[in-house]
């Protein structure tokens, strides 16, 4: 006998069916155009647009243990396009990244233990990571060399990226295997959508300095619009790029009223390191990363260690957290001080099998496991050794001229003249 809460997720999936088929034709045809502008338009020419984009959808079956555990099958998915041209001696670029997840992963989003964050019918949202919105983001971006060594860029948008933290996890190199958002996802990368950003930059051989102001505020529930505010946070950018493999960063933010629920400003500041080595069709990738929120009682830290290698067909995975959690948030007693923290451990062990491209789409089956480090304050709620694992098949559209999207944001334009490892990889 089928239980019958599985049956109410097949019906869902479904429903979502048709979505995701017409969704994977339109990026599929989509690639193929941008493919064809690249290999036949002359390489001189200035005034083409140059086209590149991703995309990916999940069929995933996700189980969480423990007591606050459960079942789910769930299709994450995002698109991106960046559309770039010269103007003169500058470089002009438009990027739109958009999600379904509020369709095909629902308002709640999906389960997944000890995460924390953002807000869901007047109530924290906890043990669940919300879905993207539908305009993840909409952001034009302007390059100005000075010399051969010099630019200044000016970007920005109603949705878009400030200069705060590494590469968003759904962009990392390290990181593109998984389906899952990472527990320090509201640490690391949670800024990437904000609505209302302005960045200027200026960079000079392997140095970056970036600056943004921006509308620090999350998202509410409703991610079919735009959510605008006040842009009175602001944030700090610094990169070094020493080699073609490395890239380094460190940054800090303030975040006026970032929470939905409350708790007053935040400063975020982060550092993290990225490597990225390729050899053909065979990679090898690893983000760490530390972060810290500090509120005005109390400072949350957080340590990432990701790594993600393909060696033929096979591409395993392996992410090392350790995160500090709002006690009282998770065991959902109001009368905890929002000061109590405990620390949560997370390791995650995951291997992807590449499945022979079908027509335009590559894909991939794969498995990932989680198993918990849990303080004692969590053990009544979470349990003591729960463990976590998922099934998937991950599809995307086959890589087009310009490569993939690895270790993008916003204000880093494209140059379709240059290959660079930390801006795309080429499939083909």
């Amino acid at each position: 006998m089928v239980p019958r809460h599985w049956r109410d997720e097949y019906q869902v999936m479904k429903n979502r069916k048709h979505t995701i088929v017409g969704l994977l034709t339109a990026l599929s045809m989509g690639t193929v155009a941008s493919a064809q502008i690249h290999e036949h338009e002359p390489a001189a020419s200035t005034s083409e647009w140059h086209v590149m984009q991703d995309a990916i959808v999940y069929g995933l079956f996700n189980h969480q243990g423990g007591p606050r555990g459960g079942d789910e099958l769930r299709l994450p998915n995002w698109w991106m396009g960046m559309f770039s041209r010269k103007v003169k001696t500058s470089d002009l670029t438009m990027n739109a990244m958009f999600s379904l997840d509020a369709l095909t992963v629902g308002k709640k989003g999906y389960r997944e233990l000890f995460q924390v964050g953002e807000a869901f019918e007047g109530r924290p949202l906890i043990d669940y990571q919300h879905p993207h919105d539908l305009f993840m983001q909409l952001a034009v971006v302007w390059r100005i060399p000075l010399n051969a060594k010099t630019a200044i860029t000016l970007a920005g948008g109603p949705s878009g990226e400030p200069a705060i933290g590494p590469v968003a996890f759904m962009h990392r190199a390290s990181a593109m295997e998984n389906p899952m958002s990472p527990l320090s996802h509201h640490t690391f990368d949670s800024t990437h959508i904000a609505f209302g950003v302005l960045t200027g930059a200026i960079d000079h051989g392997p140095w970056t300095a970036e600056a943004s102001v921006f509308n620090g505020r999350e998202p509410d529930e409703d991610r079919w619009d735009f959510d605008f505010g006040a842009m009175d946070s602001y944030a700090g950018r610094l990169w070094f790029r020493p080699r073609e493999q490395w890239e380094f960063q460190v940054s800090s933010a303030r975040l006026t009223s970032p929470e939905e629920l409350g708790h007053g400003n935040i400063v975020r500041t982060t550092a993290s390191g990225s490597w990225l080595k390729q050899n053909g069709f065979n990679f090898t990738a690893i983000t760490a990363a530390y972060g810290v929120n500090s509120a005005e009682q109390v400072d949350r830290h957080s340590v990432l260690l990701e790594a993600t290698s393909r060696v033929g067909s096979l591409i395993p995975y392996g992410r090392l957290e350790f995160v500090d959690v709002e006690t009282g948030v998770l065991l959902e007693e109001h009368s905890i001080d929002h000061s109590v923290k405990d620390t949560i451990a997370a390791v995650t062990l995951e291997a992807v099998r590449e499945l022979p491209r079908w027509r335009r789409f590559e894909s991939g089956i794969g498995g990932a496991v989680t198993f918990y480090g849990v303080p004692d304050s969590l053990k009544p709620t979470h349990g003591q050794r729960p463990v976590s694992f998922q099934v998937f098949l991950r599809i995307r559209p086959a890589a087009g001229a310009m490569g993939r999207m690895w270790n993008m944001h916003m204000i880093k334009p494209m140059h379709p003249a240059t290959v660079d490892p930390h801006a795309g990889h080429q499939m083909d």
